[in-house]
């Protein structure tokens, strides 16, 4: 049986295959080499031309490696050669259209991006007369592998913070716990689809207790590390001490290796040969990730001690428009009414970024949420719903209904 997910997200912006012996020449005539390493990733070139692009890769390294094609927003992965295995070349091709993209490698499969560099192609756009099922399992192939990278990267994000929490060094944990957070909030609906998952990794305490579970995750850690003072209240007005203290060093290793047992449990689940999504899902979960900021993030209900919910918010959206790019293409292919909501979608979206960006990036860092007031609330969640309703209508659009 195959394992479906109720969520979303997804590219088709690009078709791909792996060839292992003939090299298709690629529209400028000459393949891109790329020489990749366990800590290098460099490619022959920065530029070429619209087409069929060959990439012939080679690792020289000590372990087995991928090459990854990123959209301009650094993030939605447009195309990936995974399992490239030391001492092996082997050749990719990607239909690539005009436009700015980053490469990358990915040592042993997980963690970040490893020698990101932009990569420009020029020429003329293809028209999009794709047929409708290679544009689908475009969509899908490539979602899969954004969900998988994420997650690779939450991995060590994840360690890193539970061991600096669990020694009880706080300020180094505080600084690594809203970045961490972000890997997991681009694709926070794919772990709601696996049962009580989400419940162990990002439930709050006011849930939590509501629901009569134990309280794990990122939330327990998150009030260790702001801790109440006497008199504080939870976000559902009771006192932040019932059934509450500091955990002890025992209670910290304890946290911290559920977390970290919780998140690669996720790994192996996403990373299953059985896992696969649906175009509906792809499309469904870009809305479902608006509905998370609305439902937490805007209230300042998510990150109620630390106050970092606009780093929550800003990769809800990034997630969401991942997703949204993901489809775009078959959404393009519907004609007039498809390139419409497209451009509508899109202008919420920079909008929205644009809003964001005044208070912080998740690089840089954002205000703490505390300091946002009412009327500035009203107007981040004001612009979430006005990029609600477009994007509510691109699923019956992408499925022809």
């Amino acid at each position: 049986m195959k394992r479906t997910l109720s969520v979303g997200l997804v590219g088709a912006g690009l078709i791909a295959l792996t060839l292992t012996g003939c090299v298709p020449n690629n529209a400028g005539g000459t393949a891109v080499s790329v020489a990749i390493a366990d800590d290098a990733c460099d490619v022959s070139t920065d530029t070429t031309e619209s087409g069929a692009v060959t990439f012939e890769l080679s690792n020289s390294g000590t372990d087995v490696n991928e090459f990854e094609i990123l959209a301009e927003d650094k993030l939605r992965i447009v195309g990936e050669k995974e399992n490239v295995t030391p001492g092996q070349t082997v050749s990719y091709v990607a239909q690539l259209e005009p436009g700015t993209y980053y490469t990358a490698c990915k040592f042993q499969l997980i963690g970040s991006p490893i020698g990101l560099a932009e990569f420009t192609v020029t020429g003329d756009a293809t028209a999009v007369d794709a047929d409708a099922a290679e544009l689908n399992d475009a969509a899908v192939t490539n979602y899969i592998a954004y969900i998988r990278s994420q997650v690779g990267e939450l991995i060590p994000a994840v360690a890193a913070l539970t061991t600096a929490y669990a020694a009880g060094d706080d300020e180094t944990a505080r600084g690594l716990f809203a970045q961490t957070r972000a890997f997991y909030e681009r694709i926070e609906p794919t772990a709601e689809a696996f049962g009580d998952l989400d419940p162990k990794i990002d439930y709050r305490e006011v849930d939590a207790v509501a629901e009569g579970l134990d309280w794990t995750g990122f939330h327990r850690i998150e009030k260790d590390l702001w801790p109440p003072a006497q008199g504080d209240l939870n976000s559902d007005g009771t006192s932040a001490f019932l059934d509450w203290a500091p955990s002890t060093t025992e209670e910290r290793a304890a946290f911290a290796a559920g977390l970290v047992a919780d998140t690669q449990q996720l790994h192996d689940l996403v990373n299953a040969d059985d896992f696969t999504v649906s175009v509906a899902d792809i499309s469904n979960g870009s809305i479902g990730l608006l509905d998370e900021v609305a439902s937490g993030k805007i209230s300042g209900e998510e990150d109620w001690w630390s106050g970092t919910d606009l780093t929550d918010f800003q990769a809800n959206v990034q997630g969401a428009e991942v997703a949204f790019g993901n489809v775009e293409a078959i959404a393009l292919s519907k004609g007039d009414d498809g390139k419409r909501l497209v451009a509508d979608i899109q202008t919420e979206f920079d909008a929205l970024d644009a809003l964001l960006a005044q208070y912080g990036s998740i690089d840089d860092g954002f205000v703490d949420y505390a300091t946002v007031t009412d009327a500035q609330r009203k107007e981040l969640s004001d612009q979430v719903n006005a990029l609600s309703e477009p994007l509510s209508q691109l699923t019956a659009l992408v499925l022809g209904e």
